[in-house]
């Protein structure tokens, strides 16, 4: 029974991971026509809703294309490791707190409960640019590579910031574990969110959010692809279900961040005034929440100029670190004072 639970569970979870990229390809660009006073996707579907089949359809049936040059291997390798990651992280994102559906206990509302289940998903998100890396210089193209040095140098700097900002919040909670740290913040009241503590939550939450645009390459840190400098950047030379898994790559791992920025800082799948929430409403709360994030991931693209890479660097380097390393070390003074 046991196993039938967790392949049910991984069903529900993978299931709903692959459907939000489906749909978030949709949603970036209805948003942004309704952003540009343009229509979008209307033709494929009552209202377009079933453009992203119309593309999975189009990306099967495109020839694949590998360039004179390429190292077909690590060709190949690149889009599966940009992609994969991203999908093995939401494994231990809590969904939910203890679920019974039908009379059946299906304990925690998510694949496995990892003591440090904040470190494997830093861990595993960080080997994302490796697939990145590959894919440019496996394609034999200039364009290719500098848009994979581009992405290594830019990943591994505002991977820093970021693995300061989530210290920041296991020092709140005192707890690696996802669960653990959404329930010290589900206490009925939502001003015991992390995002709510003096200072130290607010600038944390800025800055986790900052740099998990430039971690999943986003606009304005999109300097990977950035088409009017590098053509397509690393994906240049992709074509077909090649191509399809770097931006599935992407979307899945926007979906990971969103997951994570709330369970860090928006008390994850709690309720405010509602401490012993039944689970359908814990998920449909944290589905809200989530969502928020990821409107605003295209918000933020349709809104901003690009950065030079010399300020994008400048940036991670000269003040997001600084100031997540200050913030770490006020909410370790916050702590032992309290």
């Amino acid at each position: 029974m046991s196993f039938v639970i967790i392949l049910i569970k991984a069903s529900l979870i993978y299931g709903g991971l692959l459907g939000t990229a489906a749909a978030m390809t949709l949603a970036e660009r209805k948003i942004s026509a309704w952003m540009q006073l343009r229509i979008g996707p209307n033709r494929v579907g009552p209202g377009g809703v079933l453009q992203p089949l119309a593309d999975g359809v189009k990306f099967i049936f495109k020839e694949e294309v590998t360039p004179d040059g390429a190292n077909k291997g690590l060709f190949r390798l690149g889009p599966i490791m940009a992609a994969a990651p991203a999908m093995l992280t939401i494994a231990v994102i809590p969904f939910a707190g203890e679920t019974t559906i039908f009379g059946i206990d299906f304990g925690l509302l998510s694949l496995t409960d990892l003591d440090i289940g904040l470190l494997f998903v830093l861990a595993l998100s960080g080997l994302s640019v490796y697939g990145v890396i590959l894919g440019g210089w496996a394609s034999n193209s200039k364009y290719s590579l500098l848009g994979g040095l581009r992405a290594s140098a830019q990943m591994v700097s505002y991977e820093l910031s970021l693995i300061m900002t989530a210290l920041t919040v296991v020092a709140l909670s005192g707890s690696m574990n996802l669960r653990e740290i959404v329930e010290v913040q589900n206490t009925g009241n939502f001003l015991d969110w992390h995002c709510f503590t003096p200072v130290v939550g607010q600038v944390g939450l800025i800055l986790f959010v900052i740099t998990t645009f430039a971690e999943t390459n986003r606009h304005p840190f999109d300097f990977a692809e950035c088409e009017p400098e590098l053509v397509g950047g690393f994906h240049t030379e992709y074509s077909s279900m090649k191509f399809a898994l770097f931006f599935l790559g992407e979307y899945c791992a926007m979906t990971v961040m969103a997951c994570l920025t709330t369970v860090l800082f928006l008390g994850g799948y709690s309720v405010p005034f509602w401490e012993d929430a039944p689970w359908i409403v814990q998920v449909g709360t944290f589905m809200t929440k989530t969502a928020f994030f990821l409107f605003l991931f295209i918000w933020v693209r349709w809104t901003l100029p690009r950065f030079r890479y010399d300020q994008l660097m400048n940036l991670g380097w000269k003040i997001f670190f600084p100031i997540a390393l200050a913030n770490l070390l006020l909410a370790g003074a916050v702590i032992s004072l309290s």
